[in-house]
């Protein structure tokens, strides 16, 4: 009888909390976010500028700041490539969540979720290449008062009137082989199979590859539950696994590294570029959908002799605060296409950094609460995995702790990032120490970490819980 007692107790304590969130996640009231019209813009290594095509000056500020293939387009570009990107966010009305009651992460899951966005990316270079938009970007409406308040009134009449039961998951539906007519859309048709098809591995359901439920399943191998604060090299440390342990054959093609104490050991990198998956022969491999970083996939065949890798660097660059002498190093990593984004954010509040203007990050917040989605449906909807509206932030309220993420599609490609990045890491006059750095050898060779777990690992990434943290919104330039 207590038992039963203590459970309703527990359940309506989680009612409330997530009619709380609902109000506190949904009923924010969005100021514009700022773009410069002087000034390039840089995401995930494209540069875009907001002026008139025949102004060259800013044309050549994007050619400073970046290669010249990757200066591209305008403000219409720069929109679609930025609302490309798969948003994940707070969603609510879950399955239970491993281990816990929780129906929802609300207020605590930010990391993760900033987590699969970086990781969402890793798999868009690798299925789509980075030249990929989404055919219907430019149709989403920004994500003004309005459009919050009215979701957000839906949502929290629906929690009081009480707890609606989600449909039974079971794994995403096979891709269709049937494209259209002609070969330029039988290409478009087959892309979007693999957009829709990436978005549902980080679906919220048990089933899902790399969805939330997955994810806090591997956390509480590492002492973290559900309702925890997950830091960025923990996290890094749970994608890395959940990476590895999925079994979707189209993952076949791609595992995680991460790094150890600041150190990216470039052999263990390359035997992960080489080997095959524990217990996944090479026959099976051979099966997984083509892959590649260009626009045209490549042969099933030669995902027998290699798999691409995902890097996971967690970094601290700086004390209490980001010392602004790694202002210009984010800068340089966030112009590579082969970059990723940068998990981390203000403390007790992550976001996923995808690029920069001037002293300014530019980010995706997901610190917005949506309803669940049925990935296991055919055609579920697409909306909601994107977002038009980006935000700024200061570098200067950046918090230290961090994880960037590269992406290498094989051996050879890694040589080569490898060799561009420690050029960029070459310490200037104020900078005395690299935020990481490349060491020939496998990391065993040096036995620096041997025993630790990924909580102790994590000890120089710990936040401040005292400090707080504001938000800002929607886009529109000056």
């Amino acid at each position: 009888m207590e038992n039963k007692g203590s459970d309703e107790v527990e359940t309506l304590k989680t009612k409330f909390v997530s009619v709380w969130h609902n109000v506190k996640y949904s009923w924010a009231l969005k100021s514009k976010t700022s773009f410069s019209r002087n000034s390039p813009v840089l995401l995930l290594g494209k540069c875009y500028h907001f002026k008139a095509e025949d102004d060259d000056s800013v044309a050549e500020a994007c050619s400073e700041a970046c290669d010249e293939d990757s200066v591209v387009g305008n403000v219409e570009a720069f929109r679609k490539d930025f609302t490309s990107r798969v948003w994940l966010t707070y969603r609510e009305e879950l399955p239970p969540l491993p281990g816990s009651t929780l129906t929802s992460d609300c207020g605590w899951g930010c990391m993760l979720r900033a987590g699969q966005m970086m990781l969402a990316q890793a798999l868009i270079l690798h299925f789509l290449g980075r030249d990929w938009t989404w055919s219907e970007a430019m149709a989403l409406q920004p994500l003004d008062t309005e459009t919050w308040t009215t979701s957000a009134a839906k949502r929290l009449v629906a929690s009081l009137q009480g707890p609606s039961r989600p449909p039974e998951h079971g794994p995403p539906p096979p891709l269709q082989t049937q494209a259209p007519g002609s070969a330029e859309e039988a290409d478009a048709h087959l892309k979007e199979m693999y957009h829709r098809s990436l978005v549902s591995w980080f679906g919220d359901s048990p089933s899902a590859q790399l969805g939330l439920h997955r994810l806090i399943r591997t956390g509480l191998t590492m002492g973290k539950q559900a309702g925890d604060w997950y830091g960025p090299a923990v996290v890094a440390h749970i994608l890395k696994k959940a990476v590895e342990e999925a079994m979707d054959p189209g993952l076949a093609g791609i595992t995680a590294y991460v790094s150890q104490d600041c150190t990216v050991y470039s052999a263990d990198v390359i035997d992960s570029h080489r080997a095959p998956r524990a217990g996944q022969p090479s026959a099976e491999r051979s099966e997984a959908p083509p892959t590649s970083q260009s626009d045209q996939p490549v042969s099933a065949s030669t995902l027998t002799d290699s798999r691409a890798v995902i890097i996971l660097i967690p970094v601290r660059l700086g004390g209490e605060k980001t010392n602004p002498d790694y202002f210009n190093f984010a800068k340089s990593i966030l112009s590579l296409e082969y970059c990723i984004g940068i998990i981390g954010g203000k403390p007790k509040q992550a976001c996923y950094f995808v690029g920069f203007q001037d002293d300014s990050l530019i980010y995706m917040d997901p610190h917005y609460c949506q309803s669940f989605v049925d990935v296991s449906t055919s055609d579920f909807p697409l909306q909601s995995y994107h977002c038009p509206s980006p935000k700024k932030m200061p570098f200067s309220k950046m918090d230290p702790s961090c994880t960037i993420g590269f992406y290498s599609k094989s051996a050879q490609d890694y040589e080569r990032i490898s060799q561009e990045l420690s050029k960029v890491l070459q310490p200037s006059a104020k900078e005395k120490y690299p935020a990481f750095t490349f060491v020939q050898g496998h990391g065993r060779d040096y036995d620096l970490s041997a025993g630790l777990t990924p909580e102790k690992r994590e000890w120089p990434f710990i936040r401040d819980p005292r400090r707080t943290v504001t938000t800002t919104g929607d886009f529109v330039l000056l």
